[in-house]
C-alpha cells in the first residue's frame, strides 16, 4: 500500500480535527458549584485517528492531589449525509450511551453542546500557539446563560517523551 492509503478522506473527521491530534498534559480547573468546591487536577488527555482516519478518539485523565482519578473517553465521527457535521459519542458516566451531540466551528473554536432534560452542557475546544484550551459551561433549566464550570489549558507532549503512569 501506498501513502495514499493512509490519507484521511476529505471532510473527515482526523482532518478537521488535525491540529488536536496528540498527546496533552496540563491541568484542570473546576469551579465551585452546588456539587462541589473549586480544585484543581493534573490532565492528561489523548486525541488518535481511528477508523482510517474517519474518526478521532478523545481520552482524558484527571488526577487529584490525593491521587483520585477519573476518565472519559469520546468518538467525534463526520455525519454521513452532512460531511462538514463532526458528531460526538461520549460516555463518561458509566451510563447507557446517549445519542451523538452535533459539534460546530466558529472561528477555530469547537463547540460541542450536549443536551439533556436537565439542561444543555457546552464544550469548547482551541489550540491556540501550542496550547489546547476545553472550556465547559452548564445552562440548567429555564437559564438563559451558561456558567463556566471548567477550564482546562494544556500543552502537547512531546513526541518520546515520557508520560508518569
Amino acid at each position: 500500500m501506498g501513502e495514499t492509503a493512509h490519507r484521511p478522506l476529505r471532510g473527515s473527521a482526523c482532518e478537521a480535527l488535525e491540529a488536536f491530534l496528540g498527546h496533552w498534559t496540563g491541568t484542570t480547573h473546576w469551579e465551585s458549584t452546588a456539587w462541589g468546591p473549586a480544585r484543581s487536577a493534573d490532565t492528561e488527555i489523548i486525541f488518535a485517528p481511528a477508523a482510517a482516519g474517519l474518526a478521532v478518539t478523545q481520552s482524558y485523565r484527571h488526577t487529584d492531589a490525593d491521587g483520585t482519578r477519573a476518565e472519559g473517553h469520546g468518538v467525534f465521527t463526520t455525519d454521513p449525509d452532512h460531511p462538514d457535521t463532526l458528531l460526538y459519542h461520549v460516555n463518561s458516566l458509566g451510563l447507557p450511551p446517549e445519542a451523538p451531540a452535533r459539534a460546530s466551528w466558529d472561528g477555530g473554536t469547537l463547540t460541542v453542546e450536549r443536551r439533556s432534560d436537565r439542561g444543555t452542557a457546552r464544550h469548547t475546544f482551541r489550540v491556540d500557539d501550542g496550547e489546547l484550551t476545553h472550556a465547559a459551561g452548564l445552562r440548567l433549566g429555564r437559564a438563559s446563560e451558561f456558567t463556566q464550570i471548567m477550564t482546562t489549558v494544556c500543552r502537547r507532549v512531546a513526541e518520546g517523551a515520557s508520560i508518569p503512569a
